[in-house]
């Protein structure tokens, strides 16, 4: 597969990932199990996972980091999902893991954009600077409001 198909296919779906689990946790919010779009949520953000461990690279890197810790998470919370259908625990187990991983994705999306929006990479060109740190604080703590609250928030009726 050529880099550059790669490139494309890797970006679309980390796109498709965000916007999908964007989506998935603001239903969370009103207790909505939104059964497709979680399932596309899901897919997608394990096959971006995956698919960057396909560009060549000589060291293991952040976004090598982030893509193995969004796998480990993906697990308990396809299991919470799928096998033991939100019960007890697991319904949290679930929306914990659905924020977090939604979240990895997005801490790679601030970087890329800092990396190779001109105006961003300005701002932050070793992505240490203030800048980049204040963006990815906000939208941690944007993301703790938005776990916390779906947690309290996300009590699906089981399907008929």
């Amino acid at each position: 597969m050529a880099i550059e198909l790669l490139t494309v296919f890797h970006t679309t779906i980390s796109l498709v990932a965000i916007a999908a689990g964007l989506v998935v946790v603001w239903g969370m919010l009103g207790a909505q199990r939104m059964t497709g779009l979680t399932a596309l949520f899901l897919a997608t953000t394990l096959a971006t996972s995956a698919t960057g461990f396909l560009f060549p690279f000589t060291r293991f890197g952040l976004g090598h980091g982030i893509g193995l810790l969004s796998l480990v998470v993906l697990v308990p919370t396809l299991l919470a999902l799928y096998r033991f259908r939100l019960s007890r625990p697991w319904r949290w187990i679930y929306v914990v893991g659905a924020v977090a991983v939604l979240w990895l994705n997005v801490v790679v999306g601030i970087a890329q954009l800092f990396g190779r929006v001109a105006f961003l990479r300005a701002l932050a060109p070793r992505q240490s600077e203030p800048p980049f740190l204040i963006a990815q604080l906000t939208v941690l703590a944007l993301f703790i409001l938005l776990g916390a609250l779906a947690v309290r928030r996300f009590r699906p009726v089981a399907p008929a």
